[in-house]
């Protein structure tokens, strides 16, 4: 019979002798471990390889773990997140556990984490939550996140692309808020990627012409001058 497959683990944290420390002590715990010492580096590890679990350094040089977290989200990608931070106050703790399934202070004790790890990579076994449903609707629109099929006003019917969605998604979870520019352009763009802002308000355009009853006048999707864009169920 051939040996069960390992779980495997990302480690994303910048601090070298940490991280040496926590890889050594996961890989004696028999994970196979995978580590990126920068958000853009974690970002291309999460999306070029499946993990059981990911262990979520928040404060990194350039993409802070909750930015990252968030990100992946929007991609559809549901692995388990525990994050690991010195950022302790209620309103980093609420973020994390939105964003992501965990929460650990540092500093911390190596036994707490290590079951912390294991119920986390527990629960990708069962199937880990899904955020939020794939299935919406506002007005008489809906949105259908799995397919990327909308239905829209005077019956229409439209496959969006996944770029599309993302600002769809970002949008909808954060309902009656304003969401900035510069956000959008972070998660749903990408790290590397540099349109302008008036690629989005491209798109804010498009999502008027589909599901606003009156484009002219917008009930959905409101601009906010100078800040950024907010979705109004």
């Amino acid at each position: 019979m051939s040996e069960p497959r390992k779980k495997r683990l990302l480690l994303v944290e910048d601090e070298e002798s940490l991280r040496s420390a926590l890889r050594l002590n996961f890989e004696l715990e028999g994970y196979d471990v995978t580590t990126a010492t920068r958000g853009s580096e974690a970002m291309e590890r999460i999306r070029g390889a499946r993990f059981d679990g990911i262990v979520l350094d928040v404060m990194l040089p350039d993409v802070d773990g909750f930015t990252i977290c968030e990100t992946m989200r929007l991609e559809g990608d549901r692995t388990p997140v525990l994050f690991l931070t010195a950022r302790n106050t209620p309103q980093d703790r609420i973020r994390g556990l939105k964003s992501g399934d965990d929460h650990l202070g540092k500093p911390f004790e190596l036994e707490e984490l290590l079951l912390r790890v294991q119920k986390l990579v527990a629960r990708a076994g069962e199937g880990s939550p899904t955020v939020g449903p794939a299935k919406r609707t506002f007005g008489t629109n809906s949105v259908d996140f799995d397919s990327f099929e909308v239905v829209g006003q005077r019956g229409l019917r439209k496959q969006l692309t996944q770029r599309e969605i993302m600002l769809l998604k970002l949008l909808m979870d954060r309902a009656n808020e304003v969401v900035s520019r510069e956000e959008i352009l972070e998660k749903v763009w990408g790290y590397d990627v540099f349109p302008t802002t008036r690629t989005i308000d491209n798109f804010i355009v498009a999502f008027r012409k589909y599901f606003e009853v009156e484009p002219r006048e917008p009930q959905h999707f409101m601009s906010v001058r100078g800040v950024g864009y907010k979705f109004v169920p």
